[in-house]
């Protein structure tokens, strides 16, 4: 039987590619993403497949896969993947939705202290050897109003460090969420908008949030305030926030994510927003760091390996989620079906009609799919050809 193969790509950490080969897989990596027509030739005979932001999975992709059953997403968004055409072929999509979310409030603190303080216009004197010592347009952050929207992982954790560092936090999520600390919610954007002095986005990236922050939002943040986005660069209206900045409405702006990304290190980089002072440009970096790319690369790979080994789909992101317990000596059926009334008296009543007796069974639905795992002790391969050729399977697999 040939092993099970992976494809790692956009410079996925070392540790998922260790974890994959030591448990016998072969892995391929690629540096940089792949465009469709490129990864439908690069994932033919492929079973897992990694990728981060900048890979596109679409239906198409996913409808050329000749053999994959996962797909994990080495970072936390997964809109990058066509889930549903993913879950109607039996492939589960995990991805590492906690990993980097201290690697994010870090630098969203950092960047809020470095517009504050105007530190990249002192930098960028300093090194065209202009000595520029005042305190002009420089402030503490300390007493300031932020205003974070979505107050999910990140939005939430943000909260608390920085009502360590004394700023006041407003938040704003269309979901009814928790006030961590002295956070006070804000029942609408506007509310959120005419209060805060620096205001961050962390939103997710739904397909509803395209474009929400645009010219009419710039014009009702507070005169002179900052404005951070490192959650999708698809959210905001770009070319409104360089008039805003341009005019001085908007006093400063850090940026980690685009509409648009190169697909590779050292590709050209264009933005509306490139040449403007007291503006913070980073290469979507807010998760890159050494100890999240790790975690991320030991969380997801994890994930993947216990799928191939036991079946197990908990914390996906497509798919019902199940973990069974191991049991000596059991061989494991996994079915992805469509979630119908009788199947899982169908697949039991085959299996009685081989004589087989089942140690451990779990069903889970999710929409119109259902998973159910079984194990037994030994059966014939004429059952698993019949629970393979009921109309409403869409993938099985036997784990020895």
């Amino acid at each position: 039987m040939a092993p099970v193969k992976a494809l790692l790509l956009e410079n996925i950490h070392p540790l998922a590619e260790a974890l994959l080969r030591d448990a016998g897989m072969e892995v391929v990596t690629h540096k940089g993403a792949l465009d469709e027509d490129e990864l439908i030739e690069a994932i033919q005979g492929v079973d897992l497949l990694g990728i981060r932001s900048k890979t596109d999975v679409t239906a198409r992709v996913i409808e050329a896969a000749d053999q994959l059953q996962a797909i994990g997403a080495f970072c936390i968004g997964t809109n990058q993947i066509d889930k549903d055409a993913a879950a109607a072929r039996g492939i589960v999509a995990f991805n590492a939705p906690f990993s980097n979310t201290r690697s994010v409030v870090e630098l969203a603190i950092a960047e809020i202290i470095v517009m504050a303080r105007r530190l990249t216009e002192k930098d960028t004197a300093l090194h065209e050897g202009r000595w520029d010592k005042n305190a002009k347009g420089s402030h503490e952050i300390r007493g300031r109003r932020l205003g974070i929207v979505g107050y999910g992982n990140i939005g939430s954790q943000l909260s608390v460090v920085a009502e360590m560092l004394g700023l006041q936090v407003y938040f704003y999520d269309t979901e009814d969420k928790l006030a961590l600390g002295n956070a006070r919610r804000c029942q609408s954007l506007d509310e959120l908008l005419e209060v805060a002095e620096v205001v961050t986005l962390h939103v997710d990236g739904r397909s509803g949030n395209a474009g929400f922050f645009g010219p009419d939002q710039f014009a009702k943040m507070r005169p002179r305030s900052l404005f951070l986005n490192l959650s999708r660069g698809f959210v905001v209206d770009y070319d409104a926030l360089r008039e805003h900045l341009l005019s001085g409405h908007i006093a400063g702006a850090a940026v980690d994510v685009f509409p648009v990304e190169p697909k590779v290190s050292g590709d050209p980089f264009s933005s509306p927003l490139q040449g403007i002072p007291n503006v913070v440009l980073t290469p979507h970096v807010g998760g890159s760091t050494e100890e999240a790319q790790e975690d991320i690369g030991r969380f997801v790979a994890t994930k993947l390996r216990d799928f191939v080994d036991r079946g197990t789909t908990t914390l996906n992101v497509n798919l019902p989620a199940i973990s069974l317990e191991d049991r000596p000596g059991d061989r494991r059926i996994v079915h992805f079906h469509t979630n119908t009334p009788g199947v899982l008296a169908t697949v039991n009543g085959i299996l009685a009609g081989h004589g087989v007796n089942i140690e451990g069974q779990l069903l889970s639905t999710l929409g119109g799919i259902g998973y159910v795992v079984t194990d037994v002790r030994d059966f014939p391969r004429e059952a698993l050809a019949e629970l393979a050729a009921m109309p409403e399977t869409i993938r099985l697999r036997c784990i020895d």
